[in-house]
């Protein structure tokens, strides 16, 4: 079971970090043309919601990996699982019903690791 929680953990902080730097460092109008929602959030929104996927990948990796807070890795899964819900709550009423697998599977997966590590 460690072995499916680690590939988990390094799969979707991986996914993470790198859609969290994109928001983060990127301008609002160089993000692809199929982030409809960021049309719907200032610029400042995007750069937050970055940081905290990017700081939410860093967590599923780091404490556990180092042994140092192992609390955190569950603690940042649940706070992805979080942005995952509100992220389809978001597209719900954008009736963006397309992208809502993406998000409920990174969701269970965030879901899998939180309970595997708690």
């Amino acid at each position: 079971m460690n072995i499916v929680l680690w590939v988990l953990q390094g799969l979707l902080g991986a996914a993470f970090i790198a859609a969290g730097l994109m928001k983060a460092t990127q301008p609002k109008e160089k993000l692809p043309a199929n982030m409809t929602w960021t049309q719907r959030r200032s610029a400042g929104t995007i750069k937050f919601i970055g940081v905290m996927e990017l700081l939410g990948g860093l967590g599923l990796i780091l404490p556990w990996a180092t042994g140092i807070a192992t609390v955190l890795t569950p603690l940042a899964a649940v706070g992805l699982l979080v942005i995952m819900l509100l992220a389809i709550g978001d597209h719900v009423r954008a009736k963006e019903y397309s992208v809502l697998p993406v998000n409920l599977v990174l969701g269970a997966i965030a879901l899998v690791i939180a309970i595997g590590r708690f």
